[in-house]
């Protein structure tokens, strides 16, 4: 990852353009609250996996939430490799939620107001090439469904300056990230490419959407 100091101050700066959208809105389309208690999964990749795997953490009905891969090949699900951008994968987080207390199309929210910039073509903010990407990865028709309404919601609806460039391809594979990847934001909240580039969206999401907040 690219970390420039200088970059990463610059884009803090401009983050209040992008993250909390006011009047930010729901999916018009979106997979009802479930009956009971269960587990789903939902995969997204939004720049750095260290921020969005921070930042869904503390979004209400998730459990878990994994760095990795996804996009390619698994013999190339290694973050040296995955850095020359030629593997076809893209940083990303497999997300497990209680479908009976937030849906995906809530998750989707999160992802497009709080958690990056989905303008941004194969970068997010100061890291560039494709395995920054903005992409979600469905697992079955319905979560592509609810993410291409979405998309279609949002840029009818202009709520950005320019289209969104998210891609809504079908997951082939999540492989985990190494272990010093693992819960970075969390273990490193003073690290300073986290306190430019990732706290900013939790003080967004608390501020902009404490319904989605858990209690911590």
């Amino acid at each position: 990852m690219l970390r420039s100091f200088r970059l990463i101050v610059l884009l803090a700066l401009g983050v209040a353009a992008v993250f909390g959208v006011a009047n930010f809105p729901d999916p018009a389309l979106d997979i009802p609250l479930a009956p009971a208690h269960g587990k789903q999964t939902a995969v997204l990749a939004g720049g750095c996996f260290w921020g969005m795997q921070g930042l869904f953490e503390r979004v209400k009905g998730v459990s878990k939430v994994v760095a990795g891969y996804s996009g390619g090949e698994k013999s190339t699900a290694h973050y040296e490799i995955v850095e020359t951008g030629r593997t076809g994968h893209a940083e990303s987080i497999e997300i497990t939620y209680d479908p009976s207390v937030i849906t995906y199309g809530q998750l989707l929210k999160v992802f497009f107001a709080v958690a990056h910039d989905p303008t941004e073509l194969n970068r997010q903010g100061p890291d560039t090439g494709t395995q920054y990407r903005s992409v979600i990865f469905y697992v079955n028709d319905e979560q592509k469904r609810v993410a291409e309404a979405y998309i279609r919601q949002l840029n009818e609806a202009h709520i950005f300056s320019r289209p969104i460039v998210t891609q809504v391809v079908p997951l082939t594979g999540f492989y985990p990230a190494e272990g010093y990847h693992q819960h970075f934001l969390d273990r490193h909240p003073d690290y300073p490419y986290i306190v430019y580039n990732d706290l900013p969206k939790l003080e967004a999401l608390k501020k902009e959407y404490p319904q989605f907040c858990k209690r911590r």
